[in-house]
């Protein structure tokens, strides 16, 4: 029986046993321990012979990840399992102590004692084997991850089988790895990658990585970096004219990819930063010009800062134009109502007529987009704001259009491999911010010219008064109330367009394109130091942590990243929109005509009625003004009072937050120190300025003294608190 059973756990069927139960023809010969040792020995043998004819009829599939772990399986267990039954059976024969008693017998218990240790690790094989059966096909990242998962076992055995088994399955998915990462190829079946050939003129390859082609232990930023990597290396190979990467360069990588298994995860992010470094450095010497930058940087700034202003004021009337276009489109017109992205592109082709950037090779790129789809554009809102300036929200990619619009740029190679989409997200915000600011001057300056016309019309008539008879008085406090509202919107914006493109926007890109036009950049001391470290060349790392700060700067300086101010700030441009969308509606006038009320029998309406009704609302939008920048002097006020944070939405602040870790790891402690601390010292001096600009007449730091409405309603003890 002994060989019975050695056979049954070799994986041999045997007429004992009815599946893991012993034949109950047999069981009255035996005792009851005896039977549920031999049937603890049947579910070990039935579990092997199940994960074998597994393993054994899965070598046959075409997916090599299954291959290599059912191979490893099959390994061990012939290792393992099956030299234990050789050996198990050759100190029978030899009749060691430990197997047969008294040279005569062999004890079943000592059988199943032997074979106790693969219990657990053949149990877990068997629900492994059930788990990868229930799918019908694996993809390498959830199966390396699922055999991660059980190697995690508490029990000693399991951990090691698992473990074995997931570094064969990690070492097949790095030889796709190094295929993509060294060669910029892609298999057949079950690819890293997917490849997309670009229209353009130049041979370009990209790579996306596929959902599920990665375990999950690797993180966001290494999965960027082997698609920039196997991008950067794709193009290059099929570029046939251009230089090709060394060998020399290949046969390194290939020796860091060896051992670079993904379950350690630090390890193998070094080595993905340090293949993308090799990378990024040889096509800065080979193949991204200092040119090439310098024209996108101009090209970036010109039409996402706005720096083209020409253009920018002409892009916002085409967009003014297309939705009263739209809004006035009679029934009978063939033409649709809602505005689409390509009525968008059309709009921009026609702001560059007649100005620099209908030349421009470089408008080509740009494309509005707009992700909530076609839409009917509407007029703007007349309700009074209602919500806290703090509640409002601090993003302004709804305010040029009146949905949300996004600017995208497309990067042909190579400049994709120097802008990332992380630094196009932070042109995009910074567009939307800075267009909505031009786009609410510039609806301030036409009511601005509006009311002017319409005063020089009617001085035609009422000469040097405001007409009217018994409500001339509140006419004339209405027509000033209006005209001091326009001034103070215009006042207001034009200041803050100042500190944006002057102060913050024109510095930043001047001081950007000092730094990309020196051949040489010092890594720490300054100059008359005593510091005789060499300077070191304007490598591709240090190029794109230049550009970095230069929007990390950009997003601080123009108070984006502080929420708080941001949702001041499109408060007070949300209340001019409101003050514009109200001159509008009443005709580009703030006086309603002179015979337009009281002058028909049966109407209702008397005489001063109107003027009334728009006195109160021109009054509350002046006073919600009033608050709203008294709030925000006091913001700044308060901002260079306590130290720099930064803050806002999230997308920004990762990047923001990776720039800033990014330099501090690239310099030395000291300079990166020194460096941080400028940065937050420049933005405290543009605050400064912009309070100076803010106060000059002292009107916010003084206290306010009550209108002529609210005279003897209180004094300023009174408005100080004091009383």
């Amino acid at each position: 029986m002994i060989a019975e059973v050695l056979l049954l756990l070799a994986g041999h069927e045997s007429s004992l046993f009815q599946d893991v139960t012993v034949n109950p023809s047999f069981s009255p010969l035996l005792h009851p321990g005896e039977q549920q040792t031999l049937e603890s020995i049947a579910q070990i043998a039935v579990r092997y012979r199940r994960v074998r004819s597994f393993c054994i009829s899965a070598l046959q599939f075409p997916n090599r990840y299954i291959c290599a772990l059912c191979s490893t399986i099959l390994s061990i267990l012939r290792a393992e399992y099956e030299s234990l039954i050789v050996e198990t059976e050759a100190k029978i024969l030899r009749r060691d102590d430990t197997f047969v008693g008294q040279s005569s017998f062999v004890p079943i218990s000592a059988v199943r004692a032997t074979f106790a240790e693969w219990d657990a690790p053949l149990k877990a094989l068997d629900s492994f084997i059930t788990q990868i059966e229930d799918k019908h096909e694996w993809l390498p990242g959830p199966l390396i991850d699922i055999l991660l998962e059980r190697a995690n076992s508490g029990v000693h055995t399991v951990a090691s089988v698992f473990s074995r088994i997931s570094i064969a399955v990690q070492r097949t998915w790095l030889g796709d790895l190094s295929a993509l990462l060294i060669h910029g190829n892609v298999s057949d079946y079950l690819p890293l990658a997917a490849e997309k050939v670009s229209s353009s003129k130049t041979a370009s390859s990209t790579y996306e990585l596929l959902d599920g082609s990665t375990p999950s232990c690797v993180s966001p930023s290494t999965r960027e970096s082997i698609t920039y990597i196997g991008r950067a290396v794709a193009t290059v190979a099929n570029t046939r004219n251009s230089k090709q990467f060394p060998r020399s360069m290949a046969i390194e990588h290939s020796h860091l990819l060896d051992e670079a298994f993904p379950q350690d995860t630090h390890h193998f992010d070094h080595v993905i930063d340090t293949i993308r470094r090799n990378v990024s450095e040889w096509l800065w010497l080979n193949v991204l010009t200092k040119e090439d930058v310098q024209d996108a940087v101009h090209s970036l700034a010109n039409y996402f800062l706005l720096r083209n202003g020409e253009f920018s004021l002409a892009l916002i009337r085409e967009f003014e134009r297309l939705k009263i276009s739209r809004l006035t489109l009679n029934l009978a017109s063939r033409q649709s109502p809602m505005i689409r992205e390509q009525d968008l592109h059309l709009a921009m082709l026609r702001a560059s007529l007649g100005t620099s950037a209908q030349t421009d090779p470089t408008l080509a790129r740009l494309r509005f987009v707009l992700p909530g789809g076609p839409l009917r554009p509407l007029l703007p809102s007349l309700q009074p704001l209602e919500t806290a300036p703090n509640s409002r929200p601090s993003t302004f990619s709804d305010m040029l259009l009146g949905t949300e619009l996004k600017l995208t740029y497309n990067l042909p190679w190579p400049l994709d491999l120097f802008l990332t989409q992380g630094a196009l997200s932070s042109y995009n915000l910074l567009f939307a911010f800075l267009s909505s600011v031009r786009k609410t001057h510039v609806r301030v300056l036409d009511t601005w010219v509006s009311l002017s016309n319409s005063q020089r019309v009617r001085r035609r008539w009422t000469g040097t008064g405001e007409g009217g008879t018994e409500d001339r008085a509140a006419r004339e406090r209405l027509l000033r109330c209006g005209w001091g509202c326009a001034r103070t919107m215009n006042w207001f914006l034009e200041i803050l367009m100042e500190y944006v493109w002057n102060d913050v926007v024109d510095e930043e890109f001047s001081k950007l394109q000092k730094q990309l036009g020196i051949d040489y950049a010092k890594a720490s001391g300054t100059e008359g130091s005593q510091n005789t470290e060499q300077p070191r060349p304007l490598d591709f790392s240090t190029l794109r942590l230049l550009h970095n700060i230069y929007l990390n700067n950009l997003y601080n300086n123009t108070l984006l990243a502080h929420s708080v101010i941001a949702s001041t700030i499109r408060s007070i441009l949300e209340t001019c929109e409101q003050f514009v969308a109200q001159i509008e509606r009443w005709g580009g006038d703030v006086l309603p005509p002179l015979l337009f009320e009281g002058s028909l029998s049966g109407t209702g309406s008397r005489v001063g009625d109107m003027v009334r009704e728009r006195s109160k609302i021109i009054r509350n939008i002046n006073e919600k003004l009033s608050e709203l920048l008294e709030t925000f002097y006091e913001q700044l006020s308060a901002m260079i009072s306590q130290p720099f944070a930064y803050a806002g939405d999230n997308s920004a602040r990762s990047f923001i937050m990776n720039t800033s870790i990014t330099f501090q790891s690239f310099t030395q402690p000291k300079a990166a120190k020194t460096e941080i601390s400028d940065r937050a010292g420049d933005t405290r001096r543009h605050i400064e300025r912009l309070l100076l600009r803010l106060d000059f007449s002292s009107n916010f730091s003084k206290p306010s003294i009550k209108s002529d409405e609210d005279e003897g309603k209180g004094d300023i003890l009174r408005q100080g608190g004091l009383a």
